[in-house]
């Protein structure tokens, strides 16, 4: 075998070697109880060719030789061991029932020397879990999961990983905002890598379904690998562990907050059990600073996952985790504080957030006002989240002047009300607010929706140059790169306003 090749790693499979699974190989969409995964090999694809390759998580992996073939889903290597993933979960706030793995099959588990990672081909082919669909992913919702998995990265948001983006060589029809206009799209897989895609819904579909024989498993399995230093043969064990799942989930929420992301589609079965982001689909970024924003058009009417919405809904659903662990608890009144320790984390975490957007040295008791009156004011005229907030890292009075390129209509901005705030946090700051802690909280470039919509109508027109160069620029995110600035350091253009892919995402997104 070639060195640096994918054939070349040290593969292991301990999921599907220690939990239950169904070794019928492939075969249609199909319920499938008392398993955690079902054997499948990806779909065969007619051309694949790599057009987008992560060199940081290559390197990681040992990886040298970029192999169409493997990546694109047509063949495998030895020691592969290819499955998808049964679970579960809420939908929009409703018991969905069985789910699992639908366009998604991992390939095994890769042994690095200093961690152990889980590669999976998304948009690889039909799966037991596909339920009406064909299991593939277009190139659209390609880049955008390539892009922005490494972005948050980047960001220091806790995230899957992605290795490669390829084009597969045949067209796949999708509806993307399900309105009755289905049209062809490039096909195109990308790998993600984790140290594994468990989701809280991996639990519920056994828990739910009272099979407690392979949820013990499932636990079993997970803390003895991925959380090793929990001992779950007591209550309190078992509490301590869900308490660090709850920090967490916590965790990543309030960096979602601080960037201004909005997942988009927070059901159970899109929450990790590790604390990371998953599941890229109707994500976006607040462009101006709108808590009421969801980028789903499918949510468009409740708004249940809206970004102001966020935290609450990471609470609703670690409740549903904690309902599915209940079983194995002699005393399941216990968890009510785990859910309490979930909201007083998440406090914790928000208000360290803001102190270091705000370049406080820390957070005090009367800043709760200041924060609240920053906030209303950032609603009350049009303004750019991120350049706002980047550009306060910088000023040198509380003046609003020097915050005028972050207003969409600068004939509108309430100077008054925003230079009596600046000279509360001025005063606050003591005229010396930590700038340097304040950029480091405020990136200066995120993958806004209408970036990552110019990249898409680039590479389906065969020019992969502006994904490429959005890949480089998200790689240091905080840093000023003065070359970028004028192309990608501004406020939404006008065109992306009501533009589907940009103001308008389906989960087909």
């Amino acid at each position: 075998m070639r060195k640096g090749s994918l054939g070349s790693l040290n593969w292991i499979s301990r999921f599907t070697d220690e939990t239950p699974g169904d070794n019928q190989v492939g075969g249609l969409p199909r319920q499938v109880p008392g398993v955690c995964w079902s054997r499948v090999n990806p779909t065969p694809t007619p051309n694949p060719t790599v057009r987008i390759w992560s060199t940081e998580m290559a390197e990681e992996l040992g990886l040298e030789v970029k192999e169409n073939d493997i990546l694109g889903g047509k063949k495998l290597s030895s020691g592969m061991h290819p499955y998808a993933q049964r679970y579960g979960g809420h939908q929009f706030g409703n018991w969905a029932g069985q789910l699992g793995d639908g366009r998604a099959i991992t390939l095994g588990e890769v042994d690095t020397g200093e961690r152990i990672l889980e590669l999976q081909l998304k948009g690889s082919g039909v799966t037991p879990y596909s339920r009406f669909s064909d299991g593939k992913a277009v190139l659209r919702s390609s880049i955008r999961e390539f892009l922005c998995s490494e972005a948050m990265h980047h960001l220091c948001v806790p995230t899957t990983r992605a290795l490669s983006l390829v084009t597969t060589g045949e067209d796949v029809v999708r509806d993307i905002l399900y309105d009755g206009r289905p049209a062809a799209e490039p096909g195109a897989i990308v790998c993600r890598v984790a140290p594994s895609f468990i989701r809280f819904g991996s639990f519920q579909i056994h828990s739910m379904s009272g099979d407690l024989g392979t949820l013990r498993s499932l636990v079993d399995y997970t803390v003895k690998h991925h959380f090793p230093g929990h001992n779950i043969q007591t209550d309190d064990g078992i509490i301590e562990w869900l308490k660090h799942i709850a920090d967490e989930t916590a965790l990543m929420i309030s960096h979602w907050m601080r960037i201004g992301f909005v997942h988009g589609v927070m059901n159970t079965d899109n929450m990790s059990i590790h604390g990371l982001t998953i599941d890229y689909g109707p994500y976006g970024w607040l462009e101006d600073f709108n808590p009421d924003w969801t980028p789903n058009t499918t949510d468009s009417g409740r708004k249940r996952y809206k970004f102001g919405n966020q935290a609450q809904i990471g609470g609703w659903n670690y409740a549903r985790l904690l309902e599915s662990m209940a079983p194995l608890l002699e005393q399941p009144n216990k968890l009510h504080k785990v859910l309490d320790y979930y909201y007083e984390t998440y406090q914790n975490y928000n208000n360290q957030m803001w102190a270091e957007k705000l370049g406080l040295d820390v957070f005090n008791t009367g800043d709760d006002k200041l924060i609240t009156e920053l906030t209303a004011l950032l609603q009350s005229v049009e303004t750019d989240m991120t350049i706002f907030f980047r550009l306060l890292s910088s000023i040198k009075e509380p003046e609003v002047s020097h915050l005028t390129y972050a207003f969409y209509s600068r004939e509108n901005i309430p100077k008054q009300e925003w230079n009596v705030w600046l000279n509360k946090w001025w005063s606050r700051v003591k005229q010396n607010p930590d700038q340097e802690k304040m950029k480091l909280a405020n990136p200066k470039y995120v993958l806004r929706n209408w970036m990552a919509q110019l990249a898409i109508d680039a590479a389906e027109g065969e020019d992969y140059s502006v994904a490429i160069e959005l890949y480089e620029l998200l790689r240091k995110p905080y840093l000023e790169q003065p070359e970028y600035e004028e192309k990608w350091f501004k406020k939404r253009p006008e065109w992306a306003r009501h533009r589907v892919g940009c103001s308008m995402l389906s989960c087909s997104s």
